[in-house]
Order: structure tokens, then sequence, then C-alpha cells
């Protein structure tokens, strides 16, 4: 048996395995090369292009490009009517962005617990926390994985409550055949660095409301009258008019440069993401220790995370210790998410504690999210499996 690293056993790797690296090659260099030397490289002509390219994949009615996927979310619940004295309903099993934005708008988040096997927010559970107060639900399609739309949807229109899904990880996503991004009424994407697609920093809301999409392109931009990048073409007009008070949560050209360059490769992240889980799934097929994640028949995963559940009543340590064991193998990891109520703020603002959503809580002291992205090769993955086998072996109880 195969002493760990972290007791003084020769790593698996000699260097260090990153938890992520972005996608970024020539083309996108290229890219962005070019926007800066066209001179102009704020909000403008490849910002639109990119929305375009976003509607059209996508197949929506309208794609706005913004700064990020919280700006996107935060615009969703402005246009969606949110505000001081209301609450909005979705997952603890999150970033603290899903919930954040909830706050800046004066509302409560109110926490539905998750399933247990997709760890998306629970359906069944939804409905008893909705109350007079509901302005909206914000279903988190994590990992990856869709929610189950359908019900969601079912207790939304029931309720006159509208939905803006969180699809930060959810770009290729689809449910039942349907692109995550044309089922509720707003979608927020994220294109931070670690996602399917980067722009480094920015995001895209989508929708098929004529209402809610002219709301977010006017508070997106200082609640101007008019894009400011047309002010400054040779048939604009110097003239606006500030008709709310917006913020500056618009996208660049350089950033969206970036995003057209990593949409046309989408179809390709996609696949090699889905190759690299497979492998993984296989792998561990047969460890009673390791739980790998499950998928839906009806969906199609975009893979933005391959988080397995380490089964601790079979190991002599704990997920804290399995990911240090991990390190010492050169292997980086992650962990998505610390839930959100276990966090100071939300504790203290809200009064929610650790325990008040069980299947949460047994779900993040056990999970750990391993490398996924198509900078790795097969061998990269081989090298994670073993270390995961390795370390598994010694710490098993007999």
């Amino acid at each position: 048996m195969s002493k760990p690293a972290l007791l003084g056993g020769k790593p698996v790797r000699r260097d260090f395995l990153p938890y992520f690296l972005p996608s970024i090659e020539k083309d996108e260099i290229n890219a962005v090369t070019k926007t800066l030397k066209s001179n102009w490289i704020t909000t403008g002509p490849r910002t639109r292009e990119f929305g375009e390219k976003f509607k059209k994949y996508i197949g929506c009615k309208h794609a706005i490009a913004v700064s990020s996927c919280t700006a996107g979310l935060h615009l969703s619940l402005i246009a969606c009517g949110v505000g001081g004295g209301d609450e909005v309903i979705t997952s603890p099993f999150t970033f603290a962005a899903t919930a954040n934005v909830i706050v800046h708008q004066g509302a409560k988040p109110v926490f539905v617990d998750i399933d247990e096997e997709t760890y998306n927010i629970n359906p069944e559970k939804i409905e008893d926390k909705i109350s007079n107060k509901t302005k909206a639900i914000i279903p988190v399609h994590y990992g990856g994985h869709p929610c189950e739309m359908d019900e969601i949807l079912k207790i939304a229109r029931e309720h006159k409550i509208p939905i803006v899904e969180d699809a930060a990880h959810a770009i290729g996503s689809e449910y039942k055949d349907k692109k995550i991004g044309t089922i509720g009424d707003v979608t927020s994407f994220s294109f931070y660095a670690t996602k399917n697609i980067t722009t480094a920093e920015g995001g895209m809301v989508t929708t098929d409301n004529d209402e809610i999409a002219k709301e977010i392109g006017m508070w997106s931009f200082h609640g101007m009258s008019k894009d400011a990048w047309k002010r400054y073409l040779s048939k604009g007009s110097w003239y606006y008019e500030i008709l709310a008070p917006g913020y500056k949560y618009n996208m660049t050209d350089i950033q969206a440069s970036l995003g057209i360059c990593q949409l046309s490769k989408l179809g390709n992240f996609l696949r090699a993401r889905e190759k690299l889980a497979k492998r993984y799934t296989k792998a561990f097929s047969g460890m009673p220790e390791i739980v790998g994640p499950s998928v839906k028949k009806h969906v199609r995963h975009a893979w933005h995370l391959y988080p397995i559940q380490v089964n601790t009543d079979l190991l002599k340590i704990d997920r804290d210790k399995f990911i240090e064991a991990l390190r010492a193998e050169n292997i980086g990891t992650s962990v998505h998410f610390i839930p959100l109520y276990r966090h100071p703020f939300y504790q203290k603002t809200f009064g929610y504690k650790e325990g008040d959503f069980p299947v949460a809580d047994h779900t993040y002291k056990r999970i750990v999210s391993l490398p996924l992205y198509p900078k790795m090769s097969m061998g990269d993955l081989d090298d994670v499996v073993e270390a995961v086998k390795k370390i598994v072996e010694y710490y098993k109880k007999s």
C-alpha cells in the first residue's frame, strides 16, 4: 500500500495540477489585439455582435451583455419588480452572488433545501416557502445540471411568480431538449475565468420578454435613454436622458471579442468536458467511498463541475483532510459550495444557522470538486484518479 505524500510518501505528480486553467489560445489573443487596435475598446460593435451571436446560440429573443452574472441577476430582479420587504426563494447551495443581489434589492433570500442527487433546489419543498411577499424564484443550475424546470414552472405560474434562472454554470445545458436560457422569464449566464467560456469577467442575460429586456438594457448603463457608443458615431447625438438611477454594468468590446471567439469553440469545450467526466465516472464506479455526480436522463449536463462526495463513513479521514491529502499529491481541488446559511452575514441578518437545511449540510461536509477543463489531458485526469484511489486505499476503514 502506497503511503500518501501527506505522510511522507512520493506524490502522484511531480508538478502541481491546478484546479482550473482557461482555454486561451492565439485566436483569442488575436481577437483582443484587433479590438485594441480598432480604437473602440469599451461597449460598442463587438459587444453588440456578441449579444447577437449568443442570442442565436441560445434561441432566445433578447441577449444583453453585462459585466458579470451577478450584474445580470441584479438587473433581472429589478426588471421583475423585486424591492424592499419582498422575498425571493432560492437555493442555499450556491455562491454568495445569488443571494447577495436579493439583499441589494432590500429583499430577503428564502432558502429551500436541495435534492440529494443533483444538488439543485428541491421543487417539492418550494411551495411551503411561498408567502404573499414572494416576488421571484431563482433556481440555480448547479454544476451545469439543469433544475427540474417543469415542476418549478408549474409552481411559479400557479402563484404568478417570475423565474430568474441562475445559469452561471449552465451554458450549453439542456432540459428536455430546451436550452437553458429559454425556459424561465429571464436567465443570467457567467463568463468568469473558470466558466465553460470566458470573457475574464462578464455575463449575459437572456429573455423572450420585451419589457424585461428593455428594463435590463436601460438599468445596465446608468439608466440612460440610449446606448452610449451610439452617441459617438458619425450620425449620433450628444443628447441623452436619465430614465432611472441605473448601474455601471456594461460589458466592454475587449471582453466581447474574447467571448465571440470562445462561443465559437463552445461545442468542442462541452464535448471535452463530457469526455473527461465520463472517464471520471467510469474510474470511480464500484468505489463505495466515492460518490460521483448523478445525471438525469432528460437533461444535457454542461459539466462545469465534477463534484464527488467523499463517503466519510467508510474512511478514517474527513473531507477537509481528504482535500489536504490530494494537495500533497499535487492535485488542485475546490469546494462548491459553503452553503450560504453557514456564513456570518446570513446568520446574523436573517437568523439562519447550521442544520437548517439537512441535505445541503450533509452534502457540504463531503463534497469536493475535482479538476475538469478542456486543457486537461487524459494523463492529467488519470493522475487525479490515481491520487484519489491512493488516498482512499490508505485511509479506508477495514
